[in-house]
């Protein structure tokens, strides 16, 4: 099953070594795949200030983050993974933080963009990781996502991110 994709990017942030449109294109369709026929989303990367506030608007959390998903709201009755919409919604994703992220966890910059990009989408069509079997789910299929792409296990150090997300509370 092929993807029909419309993806709008919109760069808020002044650091331009951030991944190119195909890249992001690439990122979203391994999300996507098997999932949905057609996915319509914006990702904009933005600086930290435009991150907190968005952050403390909509998520109650006064910092920075290095992604916030905002699924498209579904009419009632919708199951947001139905593959029979199009438009998923918007992610918002802080450039600076994701390559200070990268550097502290010791990865790879691409792999961590690649990494928080899957994360993202799958938020826009409705996993989580809320409970520990939902937590579960998601970080197994994140890893098999990434692991098609070329990419390693993105929780391998689970000590090292979950020491950076206590630092940035």
């Amino acid at each position: 099953m092929s993807l029909d994709l419309d993806l709008d990017l919109q760069i808020a942030a002044e650091d331009r070594d951030h991944p190119t449109l195909q890249q992001l294109e690439r990122w979203v369709v391994a999300a996507l795949s098997g999932r949905r026929n057609r996915a319509a989303l914006t990702i904009r990367l933005v600086e930290p200030s435009e991150s907190q506030a968005l952050n403390r608007q909509y998520r109650g959390s006064d910092r920075p983050t290095n992604v916030l998903s905002f699924p498209f709201e579904l009419p009632p009755g919708i199951d947001p993974r139905d593959p029979i919409h199009g438009l998923i919604g918007d992610l918002v994703i802080c450039s600076a933080l994701v390559r200070q992220e990268a550097s502290a966890q010791g990865k790879a910059l691409e792999a961590h963009w690649a990494h928080l990009v899957v994360h993202g989408v799958l938020h826009l069509i409705g996993y989580d990781h809320h409970s520990p079997g939902q937590a579960a789910e998601m970080e197994s299929l994140e890893t098999a996502i990434l692991a098609g792409l070329g990419f390693p296990p993105p929780y391998e150090d689970q000590e090292a991110m979950e020491e950076l997300e206590t630092r940035h509370d």
